[in-house]
């Protein structure tokens, strides 16, 4: 084998994980397909390039308009895919917070190796371990303390569906031929290859949440890595199925495609709020003051330019028989606040009626105590229906203005959404480098994708010099250092001073970085991987 790894007995369950065979599937698909995701890489680059220049608008593609008005579907949701009124999202490790998403009572668990992550090398051998023993059914864990978790058996397991992490991501703990493997061929063919016919025994399948996608060309190389995974695995074709999550503004404008290109492999579409609007402010940081984005509380999924989005969503999804999945409620309860919690519930079932009422099959949830909040809205409008498939959605209308209309959003720049965007990025990002990619901050549940956002705002701000509506000073390169300074002093006193040294220093330094480069970095997440182990 021309495959490298880092040691296999570094992490718990190495041995066994990065077993020879395993390995040798991973080089096979790194061999077939790393080439054509490099080029999608690059083609990403030079759209985006070509749009800053003015020389390409956003829009509908003309070469795809036959498929666009073409009479086609993809194949029925699987069984275990019929009903996903609710969904719980978390990482696969540790394996505490598995064990609680599959006891949570949600229909389906998305397993997550992506911005729920941090990608430690523990962490991703320690997911996949733990999703094949989930497959299994023996997954358990003892904590230091000795209490005891287990998977439950009086209830319905969710179905998992697992997340890999997205094409631009590397895996530095594996080389093929001397270079860094893609982290999306690494999680998916470890995952593949020690659970596919565990969950086919199980009357489940591989199912995969497909992240990040910027075109229908990107669907297409994982439709070939899916066919290719089933022929080399002697599974039926269509066995694996995905689900994609429309999270970026150019994949917004080929829903139809994408589902297109996936065909057998499609189920379903998922409204990936966050990082959708990371993916708004990246692709148009540096166009008119039209495009800069008012502080990220203000941004509800009513503003004009999010309800095209998820509108349109539904209804491609329910013509080509695809399920529609809602976003995310990052609400985590605070138990010593009961006031504050009853609030921020019924904010959350106010968020689940809107989504179940505009057709949505089901919705996310980031904590099992909302998930009986969820099933209740989407029990209400479903009933005894699975889904709401039958719901075509004829009287919806979206053009391309009305998707790129974030100028009608309303809302203020603010001084306080500023310290707030610079005290949640150094936060998240500390914590990441700790080896955690969830955690709660303000009482919501952040991931990468609320990180990403919270610096690239900073950064389009810097670059129109915003003036904050609240305390009318104009947003530079000095502000940004002071507000900085103030939001890390004020972690730094909550915080022990050897974790604060080891995490929280080097996470202020790559924010400064980040916010006030010439050059907007495309994904913190890349810069941030070189400092983990």
């Amino acid at each position: 084998m021309t495959i490298e790894i880092a040691r296999a007995d570094d992490v718990a369950g190495g041995e066994e994980i990065l077993a020879d065979d395993a390995l040798a599937f991973v080089e096979e698909l790194h061999h077939r397909f790393d080439a054509r995701r490099r080029e999608r890489l690059e083609a990403r680059r030079e759209r985006r390039d070509r749009i800053a220049r003015g020389e390409e608008r956003l829009g509908f593609l003309a070469e795809t308009a036959d498929v666009r008005s073409g009479d086609w579907s993809v194949p029925p949701p699987p069984p275990a895919l019929v009903d996903r009124r609710v969904e719980i999202t978390g990482p696969a490790a540790p394996a505490k917070m598995a064990i609680n998403a599959l006891n949570s009572g949600a229909r389906v668990w998305l397993a997550d190796l992506e911005d729920a992550c941090s990608p430690t090398w523990a962490n991703i051998v320690g997911s996949i371990r733990n999703l094949r023993d989930a497959a299994r059914g023996t997954l358990a864990f003892t904590s230091p303390e000795g209490k005891e978790y287990a998977l439950r058996d009086d209830i319905r397991r969710p179905t998992v569906v697992t997340r890999p992490r997205g094409w631009h991501l590397p895996e530095k703990h594996v080389l093929v031929d001397g270079e860094r493997a893609s982290a999306s061929l690494v999680d998916f063919g470890l995952h593949a290859f020690h659970t596919a016919q565990l969950l086919i025994d199980r009357g489940d399948a591989p199912f995969y949440y497909l992240p990040k996608l910027e075109s229908h060309l990107e669907a297409r190389l994982w439709n070939d890595v899916f066919s290719f995974a089933e022929e080399r695995m002697s599974l039926a074709p269509g066995t694996i199925r995905a689900t994609v999550l429309i999270e970026t503004i150019p994949a917004a404008f080929e829903m139809d495609e994408i589902l297109y290109e996936l065909r057998d492999h499609a189920s379903g579409l998922n409204a990936g709020r966050w990082d959708y609007l990371f993916s708004i402010i990246k692709v148009f940081r540096d166009a008119g003051p039209e495009f800069v984005v008012p502080d990220r509380a203000s941004v509800a999924m009513t503003a004009p330019f999010m309800r095209a989005y998820t509108e349109l969503l539904v209804k491609t999804c329910h013509r080509r028989g695809a399920v529609a999945m809602g976003g995310m409620a990052a609400f985590v309860p605070n138990r010593a606040d009961p006031e504050a919690t009853a609030v921020a519930f019924e904010k959350v079932r106010a968020d689940k009626a809107r989504e179940a009422d505009d057709g949505f099959d089901g919705s996310w949830v980031a904590h099992p105590d909302l998930v009986p909040v969820c099933r209740e809205v989407f029990d209400g409008v479903l009933g005894d229906r699975p889904n709401q498939l039958d719901r075509q959605r004829p009287e919806v209308e979206v053009s391309a203005a009305e998707l790129l209309d974030v100028a009608a959003t309303g809302g203020q720049v603010t001084e306080a959404g500023l310290r707030t965007n610079l005290s949640v990025a150094v936060a998240y990002l500390a914590v990441w480098l700790s080896g955690n990619g969830a955690v709660a901050l303000h009482s919501l549940m952040e991931d990468a994708a609320t990180a990403e956002i919270s610096r690239s705002q900073v950064w389009q701000q810097l670059r129109h010099e915003t003036v904050l509506a609240d305390s009318g000073r104009r947003l530079t390169p000095a502000l940004v250092r002071e507000v900085l300074d103030d939001e890390v002093a004020a972690l730094r006193a909550d915080v022990p001073p050897d974790r604060f040294t080891a995490h929280y220093e080097p996470a202020a330094r790559l924010v400064a970085d980040l916010c006030l480069a010439d050059e907007y970095v495309d994904f913190l997440t890349l810069p941030a991987y070189e400092l983990l182990e």
